[in-house]
């Protein structure tokens, strides 16, 4: 596997699910697929997760991956309720050249929080060994759904921005979620509006957009036993520079093993826009950075 610079490789492995296809990139799944196969050929691909694709979409999938090898396409599905699961994963079974990595699957605005793992085992019982997690709802059932799948198989699914402003938690509300997370022992993945590796405030819409290297740097101290205020501290941070030189100094290989324990993933419309920044930062090792192309090749 190709070393990807400063820190250390497991730090960055499978950190960028590929979500191509959803807002605000909205690629069509007819470019996306093949984008998703040259970045799994590419010298970047130790940071590629798997393609993020919706249970909606697996019929158009399926016509795509076409002559691919048996089980080559790893895919996180995304299923709209507990009560689609099963015929979700029936479907992407169907497809011989899927690989079904991960489940991600919304909880219903009812569904109490104590109900929430029987009815995640009743629906995986022919399906042993499948990776859920759960969209952790923004509400008042947030802590008791975190200590419901405290040890289970089951891990969570943070939200971290959207297509709308009141999609985005704030520094404190998601510093509250990732200390939860953390003191539980319960694994997540976050979803959405990670744009680019640093706080930032989106000049076209507005938003204030979570960094993914914030991200990162809050994890490590939440397994640390930071408190909320220390992680909303680190998430509200806005130099680059800081962030990536306490990364570099502070994380050694248990400590990127045990961070990437914790904080699985993340969903990213563009695979290379993380690149790109890790590699300026100086986290990431800039020959891994694609060259630039036009449309008469690559540039020089």
């Amino acid at each position: 596997m190709t070393a990807t610079g400063p820190v250390p490789d497991a730090l960055l492995r499978g950190l960028c699910d590929d979500a191509a296809i959803f807002p605000p990139g909205n690629l069509p799944l007819e470019l996306a697929v093949p984008a998703h196969l040259e970045h799994l050929g590419s010298a970047h691909a130790s940071l590629v997760g798997p393609f993020i694709v919706s249970a909606a979409r697996l019929d158009d999938l399926d016509g795509l991956l076409a002559g691919q090898p048996a089980g080559s396409f790893g895919i996180a599905l995304t299923v709209a309720t507990l009560a689609d699961l099963v015929p979700a994963l029936a479907d992407a079974d169907a497809i011989p050249a899927v690989r079904v990595e991960g489940v991600e699957v919304a909880l219903a605005p009812d569904t109490a929080a104590d109900a929430v793992v029987p009815l995640l085992d009743r629906a995986l019982a022919q399906h042993a060994g499948v990776t859920v997690f759960l969209e952790v709802p923004r509400d008042a059932r947030r802590p008791d759904v975190v200590a419901a799948l405290a040890g289970t198989p089951y891990l969570a699914k943070l939200r971290t921005g959207g297509v709308r402003a009141d999609l985005y938690p704030d520094e404190a509300e998601l510093a509250e979620a990732v200390v939860a997370t953390a003191r539980a022992g319960v694994p997540f993945k976050a979803t959405a509006g990670l744009h680019h590796a640093i706080r930032n405030t989106d000049p076209d819409t507005g938003f204030e957009q979570h960094g993914f290297v914030n991200l990162i740097a809050a994890v490590d101290a939440a397994l640390d036993g930071a408190d909320v205020a220390e992680v909303e501290r680190l998430l509200a941070e806005r130099d680059g520079t800081t962030l990536a030189t306490f990364l570099r100094d502070a994380i050694d290989d248990a400590a990127a093993t045990r961070l990437r324990r914790q904080f699985r993933s993340f969903g990213t419309c563009s695979i290379l826009e993380p690149v790109e920044e890790l590699a300026g930062l100086g986290l990431l090792d800039p020959t891994l950075v694609p060259a630039p192309t036009t449309p008469e090749g690559p540039t020089r």
